[in-house]
């Protein structure tokens, strides 16, 4: 029992007082990825989070799919998903979760984080306040829970604030800008005026499911009652849910921080008011059993606060594809902006405008200019509102906070500050280590003085040569141009053969395409065009381009649109090769070709997009000479992705038991052997509400062993789904060299091992 008498002094709580090697505020994508990449480079990390659930925009109190520079498929952004810990949080996702239920995907965050012992996590803890030791420099945070009704006084060297509206970096005093920048400061000519708006607004979902008897449902007295106020409601589906209303949204005209409960309550109006209609407007049928199954409660924000950094990033940088020196990360996701009267506009409920390519995001980004130890993640990052309306999304912003986690690492190891790391070559470091986390920073490998493999000759049973896709699928019609993509070396002239079925005599137009950029997959440069005359039925057609690539490269064998014509597709499947189509995604804004209006400072240029499994597949044909780009040397070239050819070792279909030896002069002490294999990074992976066809991606080996050269076995795996494997043994061992025995995942798919990483 306790029992207290009357206090005349006021009661204080709790008071608990904690000390770490970096704080991080914020448990969305960007803290999560954040502190799990720290947490395994040995720093000690609190991780500090508002809600009751990881996942911020993710999380199953707002249900936002991730994304990031896939575009749902919509753009030329080739194997772009990204890497390191948010592609193993997607793949496990994938795995446990294809359906994607966001209750779900919240426990995968969970484990994810509780499974990191150099993590504390404190849910239900809202930081207010800082202690500063200097004027640059942050001593602590002050947070509170409500649930346990403690304070948390926090102290360490190093901060990250990945709080969304940026509550640490405001209360320190760091500069900051909130709404959108002039056309003149930067020479950004998508900087949008005030009639458009310069804030992006919040947003809310609602759930609905269908029942085995009639549901009546009474709107409540706030909904919105004329639903002709919603410009676009004649787009609403009965059966819409969740993300695919992300045009429910409203606020960018208000303070999107200090306004957010009022914005919260006008975006419930809309939702019961839109439930109303189609429940009881008498417009759709089938409705009568729908019932209401979820509605959110907090809004998924989109902008407030954006910190200055080192340097900020601007419209240029996103459709220009600048390079940085100390590029952390890429980004991929369209510059995607919304009219500020939301669900409200007449207008389109966004503008999307997408570069040709990935683009680097520097470092100096992630830096706050006015605050020594304090990092800046997530969406108030230094970029302007344009260049703000690709970094936003999530996948981005998870992908470039592991770039704080590593940093982070080495400010304690050098005893630097954030901003110290641009000194004495450290960048080359962090992008380094990154990479071997699986960060796959562009243009940018593992160095090979990190990899031991560097060292060793390496064999294997087999290799693709690809001669053949098999003609072993189906018939697809022509209606809509397709390509095969595939990487060609630097001067070599290829012949082609395709199975044709003409239902009628007609004409095919096949062309050579290429990028003008070696590492983009923009097939705006036509290197030749050729047109076939085609009897009525089917046959074999030979194409010989006498152009070809001056750099190696991928390249797309184009066959242009003719209802009149079919192809033959393959079952086979291959890492680093797929078949592109001239495709509408309207998801993002992609009518097959963007066209913007003139003076905006962006490109015109076609789309070619791939579709999703289990469509796309490859096209049938022959190739002479066989494209030899799967070779064993890729295995140690230090990229762990395709690029401007696939970087992967690829055996031969018909070898039963693909086989890598590696093989040192002398005997090597081995802590660590580190698989790198094909997860598809070309898949988008969303992580909620869209579903996926398979519980594991067809390239990546599933059943493998590793062995030393005497035959004994050191370390085996089967079922295999995730993208990097890890064999650590307890002690180092001593090796003259190992062997890799694989499986093919498929008996359409060959074994593919991208990077083997010894240390």
């Amino acid at each position: 029992m306790i029992a207290k008498t009357f206090d005349k002094e006021k009661r204080s709580s709790k008071i608990v007082e904690l000390v770490y090697d970096l704080v991080i505020t914020g448990g969305g994508t960007a803290g999560v990825c954040a502190a799990i990449t720290a947490a395994r480079k040995g720093t000690k990390v609190v991780l500090i989070q508002d809600r009751p659930v990881l996942g911020g925009n993710a999380s199953s109190e707002v249900r936002l799919w991730i994304l990031g520079a896939t575009s749902h498929l919509g753009n030329n952004n080739r194997w772009s998903r990204e890497g390191g810990v948010i592609d193993e949080i997607l793949v496990e996702n994938l795995n446990r979760n294809k359906e994607g239920n966001a209750v779900i995907f919240d426990t995968i965050l969970l484990e994810k984080v509780l499974n990191e012992q150099n993590i504390t996590l404190l849910l239900n803890t809202s930081v207010y306040d800082v202690e500063k030791s200097s004027d640059t420099k942050i001593e602590s945070v002050k947070a509170f829970n409500a649930q346990n009704s403690t304070e948390y006084i926090v102290k360490a060297p190093l901060f990250c604030d990945a709080s969304g509206d940026g509550i640490v970096a405001f209360k320190a005093g760091a500069s900051f800008r909130m709404g959108a920048e002039s056309k003149e400061e930067f020479g950004e000519l998508f900087a949008p005026d005030k009639s458009y708006g310069e804030l992006l607004g919040h947003s809310m979902y609602f759930y609905s499911k269908n029942t085995d008897k009639p549901v009546k449902f009474k709107a409540p007295n706030f909904a919105l009652k004329d639903i002709t106020q919603i410009p676009r409601y004649k787009a609403i589906g009965k059966d819409d849910k969740g993300c695919r209303f992300w045009w429910f949204e409203y606020g960018g005209r208000h303070d999107t921080i200090h306004d957010t409960e009022e914005i919260k309550y006008e975006l419930w109006k809309v939702i019961y008011g839109v439930w109303d209609y189609i429940k009881n407007s008498g417009e759709f049928e089938g409705v009568e059993n729908m019932t209401l199954e979820w509605v959110g409660t907090i809004p998924g924000k989109r902008e407030s606060r954006r910190f200055e950094g080192l340097y900020m990033m601007r419209q240029q940088d996103v459709i220009e594809q600048s390079k940085f020196d100390d590029a952390i990360a890429h980004g991929g996701w369209a510059i995607d902006l919304h009219p500020a009267d939301g669900v409200y506009s007449e207008l389109s409920g966004c503008t999307q405008w997408h570069s040709k390519g990935i683009y680097d995001i520097p470092y100096r980004s992630f830096v706050s200019k006015d605050i020594d130890n304090l990092f800046l993640a997530g969406r108030i990052i230094s970029a302007t509102h344009v260049a703000f309306g690709s970094t936003r999304v999530m996948a981005t912003t998870a992908l470039c906070a592991q770039a704080i986690g590593v940093a982070a690492a080495i400010c304690l190891e050098n005893n630097v500050s954030p901003a110290g790391i641009l000194e004495n070559g450290l960048i080359k470091n962090l992008q380094n280590e990154l990479n071997i986390v699986g960060q796959s920073i562009p243009r940018v490998p593992i160095q090979a003085t990190t990899n031991l493999l560097s060292q060793a000759t390496i064999t294997t049973s087999s290799t693709l040569q690809l001669s053949e896709i098999a003609f072993d699928g189906e018939w697809f019609n022509l209606a809509t141009s397709a390509a095969q993509l595939l990487p060609f070396k630097s001067g070599e002239k290829y012949t082609f053969k395709v199975q044709i079925k003409a239902l009628e005599n007609t004409s095919l137009e096949v062309q050579l395409r290429t990028s003008e950029k070696a590492d983009n997959y923009c097939p705006e440069v036509i290197l030749e065009t050729q047109t076939i005359v085609l009897q009525e039925g089917e046959q074999f057609v030979e194409i010989t381009f006498d152009n070809t690539t001056m750099v190696s490269q991928y390249a797309f064998v184009t066959f242009v649109s003719n209802d009149k014509v079919e192809l033959k597709n393959s079952n086979q499947r291959f890492t680093g090769i797929l078949s592109v189509f001239n495709g509408v995604n309207k998801a993002v804004s992609n009518n097959g070709k963007q066209v913007p209006p003139a003076n905006l400072g962006v490109d015109t240029f076609e789309f070619w997009i791939p579709q999703r499994r289990p469509e796309g597949k490859n096209i049938a044909m022959e190739i002479a000479p066989a494209i030899k780009a799967f070779e064993s040397e890729n295995v140690a070239n230090g990229f762990v992705r395709p690029g401007t050819t696939t970087n992967a070792w690829v055996a031969d279909l018909n070898d039963k038991k693909p086989t890598l030896k590696v093989e040192w002069k002398e005997v090597k002490t081995i802590s660590e052997i580190k698989l790198f294999l094909d997860p598809d990074y070309d898949h988008p992976m969303e992580s909620t509400l869209m579903g996926h066809p398979e519980e594991v991606v067809p390239f990546c080996i599933r059943n493998y062993v590793i062995k030393d050269l005497a035959g004994e076995v050191l370390y085996k795996v089967e079922g295999n789904y995730q993208t990097i494997n890890v064999f650590a043994p307890e002690k180092p061992l001593n090796l003259e060299g190992f062997v890799v025995e694989t499986e093919h995942p498929s008996e359409d798919v060959p074994a593919a091992i991208f990077e083997i990483l010894c240390q």
